[in-house]
């Protein structure tokens, strides 16, 4: 949401200081006022060209964002863009402009392993599973037990199966992972002076001395990715907020003692020059290569970003006790696994080629999958790896769950069922019964308009919802 705000006078007085009378005038106005474009970032396993006619069809107007794929500015209809079933569905999602630029600076590979420290809300973590093109390792962290929710939430509704979830402190995780990433985004927390059009709260506590010791979590924070990452791999480091010693001072300190060097960036968007020095420090030339994001000057948020690249070994740091493990991998092979593997893929249609493309994790009774080339072998420290695949009921059959629907999708061939009525979809995804007779009774995958949607269960009674509580919609907008 954006909101009206009337700058403080510790921010006002850290601004005027280290930026100047016309930058206070300008940021001043800025928050006052705020131009934020609204954005959205099409998910890479999608057709573009069928998502933009669809939003078209709902009074949504889309404008590619130059130079960034799949970003588009939304020129009409704001207020149907979350309420559409294709983002419901994860075909695209809401992302501010600026929170693209790290994960294109970091840019991952398929097959490589990823590192996002402090993932959630997932904004940027979806983005980097998609440009890996939902394979390899990519290892999710966050700290925070209420934030953690979101993330799960968003890597479960874009459909990944090549993100493991990490709940846990970002400055100990090199306990686990000593020099074993490729790549690591570490986009910090901050005193977010960047992005106060949405967190007008950030006015009301913000002062020098809460920078300054976010400015001791972050050097934590990039002091254990450093330690994560293999030498030659990189490091991304972001902020949202504009204070100095929140971004350049931070690199200082990590160039002088930790063997990185800064690499050159140059990004899709207009960005300004750093800082050279601060309070009496001057600092490594090299760090002009990081690049300033000025809100006013994209209409967005204000964010900070550079990237470097590690020359030389680090020592292990010392392992934590393990933890009892919640999650085991399952051989394939085994017989109980492969006799339920082969009962759903008779059920459903789907050539069990297809179910062999993924590694399986078990839970109690609930099966995960995630793609075949993970590359992890410890469950400890996981909230959850992988999606979620099915769980086997009281009469020990493996029933698909609708996560596991939507990512094998057109691999399923029988056993599903085509709601065309919006009212039925409707009931379907607010949880309810659809009382109708739809012949064969048993578990079906529900479609629509050729998606596919979830599971239910079809009974004398009617196609009872299996959609997932977390995912249920009041009322939807026709894209038809």
């Amino acid at each position: 949401m954006i909101q009206k705000i009337e700058i403080s006078k510790n921010i006002a007085s850290y601004i005027l200081k280290n930026f100047g009378s016309k930058y206070l005038e300008k940021y001043s106005a800025y928050y006052k006022n705020p131009s934020v474009k609204t954005c959205i970032r099409i998910s890479a396993e999608e057709d573009a060209s069928k998502i933009i006619d669809e939003l078209k069809n709902c009074g949504v107007e889309l404008e590619p964002v130059k130079n960034i794929p799949l970003a588009y500015y939304v020129l009409t209809g704001y207020e149907k863009i979350g309420k559409t079933l294709s983002y419901s569905f994860g075909k695209y999602y809401i992302q501010s402009l600026s929170s693209m630029i790290p994960p294109l600076v970091l840019n991952p590979k398929e097959g490589e392993r990823v590192l996002d420290l402090c993932a959630a809300p997932g904004s940027k973590s979806t983005q980097i599973a998609g440009m890996m093109q939902n394979k390899g390792t990519l290892i999710l962290n966050e700290q925070s037990n209420a934030r953690v929710k979101s993330l799960v939430f968003n890597i479960d509704k874009m459909n990944f199966t090549n993100a493991g979830i990490i709940l846990g402190k970002g400055e100990q995780l090199g306990s686990y992972f000593h020099e074993w990433f490729d790549k690591i985004l570490v986009d910090a927390p901050c005193s977010a002076l960047g992005i106060m059009h949405k967190k007008g709260e950030v006015n009301n506590w913000w002062t020098e001395n809460h920078a300054a010791a976010l400015s001791e979590i972050q050097h934590k924070l990039l002091v254990s990715a450093i330690k994560m990452l293999k030498p030659g791999g990189e490091i991304v480091y972001s902020t949202c907020t504009l204070t100095i010693e929140e971004n350049e001072l931070v690199l200082n300190q990590i160039l002088n003692k930790y063997p990185v060097e800064m690499v050159e960036i140059n990004l899709p968007v207009k960005s300004s020059d750093t800082y050279k020095e601060f309070s009496g420090i001057s600092f490594n030339e090299s760090i002009s290569k990081a690049r300033r994001i000025i809100p006013w000057e994209i209409d967005s948020e204000g964010f900070f970003v550079a990237k470097l690249k590690k020359t030389g070994n680090t020592e292990p740091v010392k392992p934590f006790p393990a933890k009892k493990e919640k999650l085991f991998f399952a051989e394939v092979d085994n017989r109980k696994i492969s006799g339920y593997l082969n009962e759903l893929a008779e059920w459903y249609g789907i050539k069990k080629t297809v179910l062999l493309e993924y590694k399986y994790l078990v839970k109690s009774e609930d099966f995960y999958f995630v793609n075949k080339d993970w590359g992890y072998d410890g469950q400890d420290i996981f909230l959850r790896i992988g999606s979620k695949f099915g769980s086997v009921d009281k009469r020990n059959t493996l029933r698909l769950h609708t996560l596991g629907a939507q990512i094998l999708k057109n691999n399923i061939t029988k056993n599903f069922i085509e709601l065309e009525d919006l009212n039925q979809m409707e009931i379907y995804l607010n949880g309810g019964i659809i009382k109708k007779d739809f012949g064969e009774t048993g578990q079906k995958v529900i479609k629509h308009n050729g998606k596919f949607i979830g599971t239910a269960v079809n009974t004398k009674e009617g196609l009872k919802s299996q959609y997932p509580r977390a995912f249920r919609m009041q009322k939807i907008i026709n894209e038809d």
